[in-house]
């Protein structure tokens, strides 16, 4: 009959488009559409007759009364959701005769449900299976639980929940379908937890155990036909088989020489999770041997997931306490808040080994095939034992795709140093800035290769100088750390073997820069030269040093040319004496007499004498 899978396609399609108010309409189409297959619809203007209930015998004959009372349930769930969404939305929130509407249609869609559940029960009759029975027993104790819920009934709402938890776990396990686990995860276990915390339950129990506890055990029936489908259900194998027991979870979590005790049970299991994870991952580096380093970073995916679940779980308890009203002060704050940025920490430092195993050998300081595949690694061999060159763009893209990783890491590192009592651990922030310069020295080094496969030298030179100063910035911080063994995955840890081979490489590589921008300005001053057509002799060039070797053909120009010499130039005041100026020629005849009266004149009047000054000097 497919009662789960029924009820649970019914509301994604519902509400993948609309809310609850179009779910519901939805339903009363589909609800009469039902009744006039079955011929119990009411007529347009007609007289309304009670509804008959639903018989075991008429389930038999037809399947479609049992669509026909799950319609009926859910529409009552879905006008209660609705009524919900619309009243929560307001400032006053949920008020009395609102929440007693609310909980008189859960209460009918539970009566509808247990009725039918009622009608299955009589296999013979009604030809449902064990599965059908339970199935629809575990969808009455879900309306039921939303119901008590409602009326902040913690106990019943408890016992309700559970039930379905039990019931929903044991289908999951046999028909190893997934749309019982969503209904697990997404609605049971948050209102099994809530109303935990209501009964004043410790966070530090999981949800498998307290529903363990709260199911009724005396309904014999009912533990009967869920033994019948698995027997280890209400052992608790099954239930905790996902989740470590009580013994192997962790009650402390270590964060740089603090230990705090882990008091949320969600914590706790995620945290015993990230641990058996890591166990793996070493086992599963260790045990494959030479890896290609996407297949290495592929094993890296379920811890990533764990560290994940560990770093939600967290968020969600320090919600509940804030929603609680739970200052920053309180001791239960204060210790999530440290468990926050220890498992914050951890999955950073999974997503940086990650993104270093990827990188390649010593951090793709010297491997520049890491991001290469299967088949471009053998085109890769192929070509070297050709001895054919690989084509710079190539080279030039993985070149790209190690910056990008790199620059994934150094995003990661900063988001470390944000995190809550980073900033005030200096020990702890000076090897983070190392760690950053050690990235950045290794960014700068895959952009100047790039540049030098270009033949760009002088941008290659200056970035490897760059690489080199930060390594050396780095140097004195990272070498003080432990040696790392060879098994131990990758994480956020420099050890000093990476610091130590990177900055003797950078300081090979810096040189190697440097001869090569030597070579090519060698190689521009050579062309430079080898144009002129006739270069000057060995004596018109003695200022420059000859890089190219000497010419002794060409030492001096012979046999020599005359050529105009630059000397300083001399003024010679003996030609003063024979410069005659016009005023100074000879006049015509016709004006030498007048000329010489006034010459005579002009001799009357020198001879005067004049008085100066005294001694006859001054005017």
């Amino acid at each position: 009959m497919d009662i789960t899978k029924t009820i649970v396609s019914l509301r994604e399609a519902a509400l993948l488009y609309g809310d609850y108010s179009t779910y519901w309409a939805q339903l009363s189409h589909k609800l009469l559409n039902s009744r006039k297959k079955l011929n119990v619809a009411t007529k347009n203007r007609g007289k309304f007759h009670p509804k008959a209930q639903v018989t075991a015998e008429q389930i038999g004959q037809n399947h479609e009364y049992v669509t026909l009372q799950l319609l009926t349930a859910e529409r009552a769930w879905a006008n209660a959701m609705s009524m919900k969404a619309a009243h929560s939305a307001e400032s006053k929130g949920i008020s009395g005769k609102a929440r007693s509407h609310i909980v008189s249609r859960l209460e009918k869609g539970a009566k509808v449900a247990s009725k039918l559940v009622d009608a299955l029960a009589q296999t013979s009759a009604s030809g449902a299976s064990s599965t059908d029975v339970l199935e629809a027993r575990a969808y009455a104790a879900l309306l039921n639980g939303a119901a008590q819920l409602e009326k902040q009934s913690w106990e019943p709402c408890l016992k309700s929940y559970s039930v379905a938890r039990i019931i929903y776990s044991a289908l999951s396990t046999s028909a190893k379908a997934d749309i019982f686990k969503d209904l697990l995860s997404e609605t049971i276990d948050p209102s099994i937890r809530y109303a935990a915390y209501q009964l004043k339950i410790p966070r530090t129990q999981p949800i498998p155990s307290i529903a363990q506890r709260a199911f009724p055990r005396s309904d014999n029936e009912l533990v009967e036909s869920i033994k019948q489908v698995d027997s280890n259900v209400l052992s608790g194998d099954a239930e905790m088989k996902d989740a470590p027991d009580a013994d192997s979870t962790p009650s402390t979590i270590a964060w740089r020489n603090r230990q705090v005790t882990i008091e949320d049970a969600a914590i706790a299991v995620a945290w015993s999770t990230v641990s058996s994870e890591k166990a793996k991952l070493v086992e599963k580096l260790s045990s494959s041997g030479a890896l290609l380093p996407k297949d290495a970073a592929a094993a890296y995916d379920d811890i990533l997931t764990a560290t994940q679940d560990a770093v939600d779980a967290t968020k969600h308890a320090i919600d509940e306490l804030k929603s609680e009203g739970v200052q920053q002060s309180d001791r239960r704050m204060q210790s999530l808040q440290i468990t926050r940025t220890a498992v914050t920490y951890e999955m950073i430092s999974c997503r940086i080994g990650r993104n270093r195993v990827l990188m390649g050998e010593k951090d793709g300081a010297t491997q520049d095939t890491a991001l290469l595949g299967k088949r471009q690694l053998k085109r890769a061999q192929k070509q070297s034992e050709n001895m054919k060159e690989e084509a710079p763009g190539r080279r030039i893209a993985r070149l790209k795709e190690k910056v990008v990783l790199y620059d994934g890491t150094l995003q990661s590192l900063e988001s470390v140093q944000e995190l809550p009592g980073v900033a005030a651990d200096e020990e702890l922030s000076s090897q983070l800035e190392a760690t950053i310069n050690y990235f950045n020295a290794l960014k700068s080094l895959a952009i100047a290769r790039s540049y030098s496969i270009a033949g760009n030298t002088i941008n290659a030179l200056a970035l490897t100088k760059h690489a080199h100063d930060k390594a050396q910035e780095a140097l004195p911080v990272l070498s003080a750390g432990e040696h790392r063994s060879e098994d131990s995955p990758r994480n956020i840890e420099v050890t000093k073997q990476d610091i130590e081979s990177l900055t003797e490489m950078l300081r090979g590589e810096l040189q190697r820069t440097r001869a090569l921008v030597e070579v090519s300005n060698l190689q521009k001053s050579g062309q430079g030269s080898g144009a002129k057509a006739a270069p000057l002799p060995l004596v018109e060039r003695l200022s420059e040093y000859p890089s190219g070797g000497v010419d002794l053909d060409n030492i001096v120009v012979y046999p020599p040319k005359v050529e105009a010499i630059p000397v300083k130039p001399l003024f010679l005041d003996v030609a003063w004496n024979y410069i005659t100026y016009p005023s100074t020629k000879a006049q015509p005849a016709q004006s030498a007499k007048p000329a010489a009266s006034g010459k005579q004149a002009a001799g009357a009047e020198e001879a005067k004498p004049q008085k100066r000054g005294w001694f006859g000097f001054g005017r």
